[in-house]
């Protein structure tokens, strides 16, 4: 039996994340009165029952109930019911872009702004965050994303990795990625751009791999980023963060930024490694 509480921030993708558990077998429920919650695992949780997986849908709508959420949680551990929580984070750009993209009102805003709607939910819900099992920062997550981390956890019942890795190779002279935890300027390494055979390549081609890695700098900085991000990795995960996004930038975000984020993630990237990792190219297309 597997009992999976879905919360999160409003507009985290709590819907979505439904629609995924229930493709994979989970008898789910969305915006459960909590003062049922109790009576409805009586009902549903039996010996030998047809219903082996439930995910149970909980968010602000619950209201004033939501206050009382903390007692039942705590009632429901004290029986046999093996109780999960997974939380669904998103940053407060992210959020607010959503909001505005499907023309719809915070549940907190009350037609005001949807920012101060945001800040009241994360007080109010800060309580579940410190209970999650799992804890999904869906900001720069695609669908399919979303879907493969939700299938591997309750799917394929494989060890959850709380920290998630982000790449991203990006042109300072697009901007500093907003949600950058850490940046790298990396143009002082040798420049394709000033290669006619090479100006119009990418880091993603071997050519300009070579052409950027070629030098006695690029392997002694690629060497000493690799093993200062190994050695923050485990304090990031002792101290309980869970997104990490790792900026490269040079001018363009086409050749030296790609080539090093390439190699960051290849060197980071293991089937065994205690985090997710994801490699992200912003400005390759510009």
């Amino acid at each position: 039996m597997r009992f999976v509480i879905v919360t999160g921030m409003s507009g985290a993708g709590k819907s979505t994340t439904l629609k995924m558990m229930e493709d994979m077998g989970y008898f789910c429920v969305d915006n459960m009165p909590i003062p049922l919650m109790t009576k409805l695992t009586e009902l549903l949780i039996v010996p030998n029952g047809e219903i082996t997986k439930i995910a149970l849908g909980l968010d602000i709508r619950s209201g004033q109930n939501l206050r009382a959420l903390d007692q039942v949680l705590d009632e429901l551990e004290k029986t046999k019911i093996p109780l999960e929580i997974l939380f669904l984070e998103s940053n407060d750009d992210t959020l607010v872009k959503r909001y505005k993209e499907t023309r719809r009102n915070h549940p907190l805003s009350k037609g005001g702004r949807i920012e101060n709607g945001i800040a009241k939910e994360r007080k109010k819900i800060a309580f579940l965050k410190e209970r999650a099992d799992y804890i999904l920062d869906t900001s720069r997550m695609l669908t399919r994303e979303l879907r493969s981390e939700l299938n591997r956890i309750f799917a394929e019942n494989k060890e959850y990795k709380n920290l998630y890795i982000t790449v991203l190779s990006f042109g300072f002279k697009y901007g500093i990625p907003s949600d950058a935890d850490l940046v790298f300027d990396v143009r002082f390494l040798p420049n394709p751009y000033y290669v006619p055979e090479l100006k119009h390549k990418t880091g993603n081609q071997k050519e300009v791999q070579d052409y950027v890695l070629n030098s006695p700098v690029s392997h002694e900085f690629l060497n000493k980023l690799v093993d200062m991000i190994k050695f923050l990795i485990p304090n990031y995960i002792e101290e309980g963060k869970n997104q990490l996004v790792i900026g490269i930038g040079c001018t363009g975000g086409h050749h030296r930024s790609v080539t090093i984020a390439n190699e960051l993630y290849n060197q980071l990237n293991s089937s065994d490694a205690s985090y997710g990792i994801r490699l992200s190219h912003r400005d390759i297309d510009r």
